[in-house]
């Protein structure tokens, strides 16, 4: 069943048509994958879909009360509230009625005759509005996704505020969930933890993302948007790689043949009189036909050129760390680590957020002096440091002047070039090349820090997050420049894909000081520690085992309860079924919208019963393991 629709929408920027009578459609249990380039309108289409904004033409439709929920890339939450408080605001009104009859609840010993007059209006309201299921619902989902209600946003790191919102976004029981580039700044732990979210998420899914391995885990169908128009492909992301060079290369064809027969009539329309005079009109027509046509195609636009010059060689040992030991602010960072690191390896750093991989690397180039330890740099090196924060950039200047520095021309690989020519290598327009910084999108800024670093000669080269906002060709032609580059290489990333494509080794950081050198790639380390998880759990397994037969062969003398104890053991089970049945009494009295109409005399002395019952309970419990425990 459908659940959303777009029938030849078209929506423009100034000149640039984004959508050009594009048709899509959305229906039940799907997850599609859009892809395009930077710049061709998958946020525009989000944005249609979310009728933030209007098309210029065409039919947007949505199911009738269609519940729709964004998972933001960088979420906006209040600090000072708790994940709780975020999560039940995800309902409007009834969830601010839940989180203020939950801070009640939490401080019930404090009550005063205004607010226990307040908490029977809110338990009112939630009677009749369904609250208590939506009540339900909110704390079914933070156990799901193991949030911890109580703590505030404030302190949270990005995977974390990711989570939270996430949970926000599903308290609404969406039917349709759209994601932009969900992986973004997310460690690989909590990518994965997010793929099996929305793997088992039950309604719709529509999502922008660089990431290859999510998109092959995740897409059950490819939106592929291309010169203004969808093509939907079915099947995962590798039929569509087969699917999509297949017809590229049929368009190619089909346009050849085309271009060949305009030629031909173009040289028979300048044939001279005598052909003029006899000359098939309808032949004419033709003629302007396919003119017109030709107008209107829209090529395929131009791949990034992307050239990394690596100078001359440096010394055959680039780094040596020697026992090296870091600490920040009491967090171990690194804890003695020895490595060499030679001329052309290829080295990929993996681990948590926050783990150190970033302060490692300014180990490495002695921007930082570790605790104890020593790092010696090899001979003639150039370094070339993409920077992950783009600190580099200056918002205020020209795209142009960030390359060339207010000149015409840059130096590559000891050649002069112009500068406009050098930045359409990277898609930059020459209008573009003259914007300033500060109107480039995520994708443009990734595009012209590549274009910077490779301006530069550098026999080593570190990037630290390269893959955020690029688009797949752009990736893609990356990752086989870097796999050219005779030079040395590391990379932090959490792109799975690009790291087994393009490193020969790994450096994973567990956050607790420990780093670990495999070699290959991100899959390989996987296996390896997936591997190393069963043996341990099969050990685990053997030992238990092996603990039962011994217990078997060789009789433990139990503890005899006396006759006393084992009275009591008899009669706890029925105390504490008559407990548990006065708790669920009292909790259905005060769940009665008169309760907190009752004296208030009346109503102490209940919820100091309440707080005795459950004591008692816990107490009961506690005493029957220990009894329990006694005999084995």
């Amino acid at each position: 069943m459908a659940l959303l629709h777009l029938k030849k929408v078209s929506i423009a920027f100034g000149t640039h048509l984004l959508l050009d009578q594009a048709d899509f459609q959305l229906n039940e249990g799907e997850r599609v994958g859009l892809l395009g380039r930077n710049g061709e309108g998958k946020s525009t289409l989000m944005k249609i879909v979310m009728k933030q904004i209007h098309a210029d033409a065409g039919e947007v439709w949505l199911k009738p009360e269609l519940r729709i929920a964004v998972l933001e890339q960088m979420p906006h939450l209040p600090d000072e509230e708790t994940i709780y408080d975020v999560v039940a605001g995800g309902l409007g009104d009834v969830g601010e009625w839940i989180k203020r009859y939950h801070d009640i609840t939490l401080h019930m010993t404090d009550m005063t005759d205004a607010v226990m007059q307040e908490m029977g209006d809110l338990q009112h309201k939630l009677d009749v509005h369904d609250g208590w299921q939506m009540q339900q619902r909110v704390e079914s989902i933070l156990s799901r996704l193991k949030l911890p209600a109580e703590t505030k946003v404030k302190g949270l790191s990005g995977g974390w505020k990711r989570r939270v919102s996430l949970a926000k976004a599903l308290v609404i029981e969406p039917e349709v969930l759209l994601l932009d580039e969900p992986t973004n700044h997310l460690d690989l732990d909590s990518i994965l933890w997010l793929e099996e979210q929305l793997i088992s998420f039950k309604g719709a899914i529509l999502f922008v993302t660089h990431d290859r391995s999510f998109l092959q885990k995740l897409a059950t169908r490819i939106i592929d948007l291309d010169r203004g128009q969808l093509v939907s492909w079915p099947g995962d992301y590798k039929d569509y790689l087969v699917k999509k060079a297949a017809a590229l290369e049929e368009e190619a064809t089909q346009n050849a043949l085309f271009d060949k027969k305009l030629a031909e009539e173009e040289v028979w329309i300048r044939q001279g009189i005598k052909a003029r005079r006899t000359r098939n009109e309808g032949r004419v027509r033709a003629l302007k036909d396919l003119r017109k046509e030709r107008s209107q195609r829209r090529n395929v636009v131009g791949t990034t050129k992307l050239t990394v010059a690596s100078g001359e060689n440096s010394g055959k040992k680039v780094v040596e760390m020697t026992d090296i030991n870091f600490s920040y602010q009491d967090k171990t960072i690194v804890r003695n680590f020895s490595t060499v690191i030679q001329r052309g390896d290829k080295i990929g750093l993996i681990g948590p957020n926050g783990a150190g991989k970033t302060t490692f690397l300014k180990l490495l180039l002695k921007d930082l002096e570790p605790d104890s330890g020593t790092v010696e740099q090899g001979t003639k090196l150039q370094v070339a440091y993409f920077d992950q924060l783009r600190e580099e950039l200056d918002p205020t200047i020209s795209v142009a002047d960030t390359i060339a520095g207010g000149n015409d021309h840059v130096m590559i690989n000891g050649e002069p070039r112009h500068v406009m020519s050098y930045l359409s290598d990277f898609l930059f327009a020459p209008a573009r090349a003259r914007s300033p910084v500060k109107t480039l999108s995520g994708g443009e800024k990734n595009r012209l820090l590549l274009a910077k670093l490779f301006t530069k000669t550098a026999n080593l080269i570190i990037m630290d997050e390269p893959t955020n906002d690029l688009d797949m060709e752009t990736l893609e032609l990356l990752e086989e420049r870097l796999v050219e580059y005779p030079g040395t290489l590391l990379i932090v990333s959490h792109d799975r894909a690009f790291l087994d494509n393009v490193v020969t080794s790994v450096l994973a950081f567990d956050g607790k000081g420990n780093v670990d050198e495999f070699v290959g790639g991100y899959f390989d380390w996987l296996s390896y520690t997936q591997a190393q998880a069963k043996a341990a759990q099969k050990k685990v397994k053997t030992e238990k085992k092996a603990a039962k037969v011994e217990a078997v062969a060789t009789p433990v003398t139990q503890k005899k309860l006396s006759y006393k104890e084992q009275k009591e053991l008899d009669e706890l089970p029925l105390e504490i079924d008559g407990l548990e049945a006065k708790q669920t009494e009292i909790n259905e009295q005060m769940a009665d919208a008169d309760f907190y109409k009752q004296d208030q005399n009346t109503v102490n002395k209940t919820l100091e019963t309440l707080d005795k019952t459950s004591k008692e309970l816990e107490q009961a419990y506690k005493r029957w393991d220990e009894l329990e425990a006694s005999v084995g």
